[in-house]
């Protein structure tokens, strides 16, 4: 991106003054590097987003933002509904609540290395990955429509998972407002055999340790130390998500002159929120929200299963579940108002501050454990959300390292034999079905995630308080 486009306003945050028909600036919190070398469609697309009716202060992109569908991944906006302010299929993404969970395990780093690639083949066996991956789990209509409607709930509910892991979960394990009515048969039967699953792309199963601590305060309250054995999962809605994404984004576009809504871009297809599109569209979305928060518990469920069989001491309680990819209505202060309004996170996690209600009590003098994840060979981070942060993109920050080449060119440049080669080399285990799929997640094809963290911490969006390299990954 061309830097002299932007005005800078700190080293890590960089204004795009309202122009050309945009309601509100353009923010973009990274260092001076990661502006340079994001994509200039970034520039393009947080403009745009800030045309869209009832947007609220600025658009926002985090310091991992790269191309995406309509909104930038790594894209923030808020818009009230009461200012004629809409929602956006491309501001949430296809993976409605693609996140990630980390659980404490209790394990020992010498007895994990013991027995790395038996756990490794455990999990791989144990936890269906890949493309169009299925699993044991089998909905009929009814059943689909309880776990739609229940989330991890409904997943503990039926012996998958742990009461008290409901506690660790955004909005405790369920989504309210779900409407699985305003789900397509086809996309709940896409997702009839999915649950359980980790799917394909960049999700994965991983095992991990702790490298390095630099809140060690935060890390007490979040139970993470030094050389702990960390167990991260990432993944989402699957098939159901991006199936409702897609028909969503028709309805939207075809439904747009109705309300006179001229789109900056077609890929911002959007709708009123108080129109009937608008509240189809949350009603679905929220019920893919519940479909993601039910597929993690349950492979946290299959998790357990498989340590347990190898290390029956593992305690595997949950540290915390975060989404990206939402759109939530949440009260944030505009001007000294209070206002309920549409936050969308697009490849963006909630980073709620310290004395947030919404928080855990255990963890809420800490702030919300934001969990960042790395590729394979790169580095996780775990960071805690601040009270400055709430005040810059509504208590929100980054999600990851962010791509910095498509899947395509990534394949051009790298085997997946090869990269499961030179990983083995540095004591990393992987297990996939697909050597094409390790390419394309190679993890020279990201950005550097220790410059986005820092960044994001530089900018006050969010607290380093640990980093954690990976061990063994189960890759879709």
């Amino acid at each position: 991106m061309d830097i002299n486009q932007l005005q800078r306003i700190s080293n890590n945050e960089w204004q795009i003054d309202a122009h050309a028909g945009m309601r509100v600036p353009a923010l973009i919190y990274a260092s001076e590097a990661l502006i340079e070398d994001m994509d200039e469609k970034v520039y393009q697309q947080v403009t745009n987003v800030a045309r869209l009716p009832g947007i609220v202060k600025a658009s926002y992109a985090m310091p991992d933002a790269h191309w995406g569908y309509g909104f930038p991944i790594g894209g923030v906006a808020a818009f009230d509904a009461d200012q004629g302010g809409v929602v956006s299929a491309g501001g949430v993404g296809f993976d409605i609540s693609c996140g990630v969970r980390t659980l404490h395990t209790g394990l020992a780093i010498d007895e994990v290395m013991a027995s790395q690639r038996a756990l490794a083949d455990l999990l791989y066996q144990h936890v269906p990955a890949g493309l169009g991956s299925t699993g044991n789990i089998h909905l009929n209509n009814k059943q689909m429509k309880a776990m739609l409607e229940g989330g991890a709930a409904w997943a503990i509910d039926r012996g998958y998972g742990e009461r008290e892991d409901l506690l660790r979960i955004e909005e405790q394990g369920c989504m309210p407002g779900a409407d699985p009515s305003q789900v397509s048969q086809f996309a709940k039967k896409r997702q009839q055999n999915e649950m359980g699953t980790l799917g394909s792309g960049n999700h994965y199963l991983e095992v991990q340790k702790v490298v390095e601590i630099y809140d060690a305060d935060i890390a007490q309250r979040f139970g993470v130390a030094q050389d702990d054995i960390k167990i991260s999962i990432h993944c989402g809605s699957r098939g159901l998500g991006h199936q409702i994404g897609t028909e969503f984004l028709k309805l939207m576009v075809a439904s747009a002159k109705d309300h006179g809504i001229k789109l900056p871009d077609r890929e911002l297809a959007c709708a009123p929120i108080l129109s009937e599109v608008g509240q189809q569209y949350l009603g679905a979305m929220r019920a893919a929200i519940n479909c993601a928060l039910a597929n993690r518990e349950i492979i946290t469920h299959l998790t357990r299963e498989a340590v347990h069989r190898l290390f029956p001491q593992a305690k595997l309680d949950l540290l915390y579940d975060v989404s990206h990819n939402t759109c939530k209505q949440e009260q944030h202060e505009i001007d000294g108002e209070k206002k309920q309004l549409y936050v969308h996170r697009k490849g963006a996690t909630r980073a709620f501050g310290p004395g947030h209600p919404e928080l855990p009590a255990e963890l809420r003098e800490a702030g919300q454990p934001v969990l960042i994840g790395g590729t394979m060979g790169t580095a996780s981070y775990i960071l805690a959300g601040t009270e400055q942060g709430m005040n810059l993109a509504y208590g929100s920050a980054c999600h990851g390292a962010g791509r910095s080449m498509s899947r395509r060119q990534a394949t051009r440049q790298w085997h997946g034999g090869q990269v499961i080669q030179d990983l083995a080399e540095r004591g990393i285990v992987i297990r996939s079905p697909s050597k094409r799929g390790v390419a394309e997640e190679a993890p020279g094809a990201y950005k550097d995630v220790s410059a986005v963290v820092a960044s994001a911490q530089a900018a006050g969006l969010a607290r380093l308080v640990a980093r954690l390299e990976p061990l063994i990954c189960i890759k879709g």
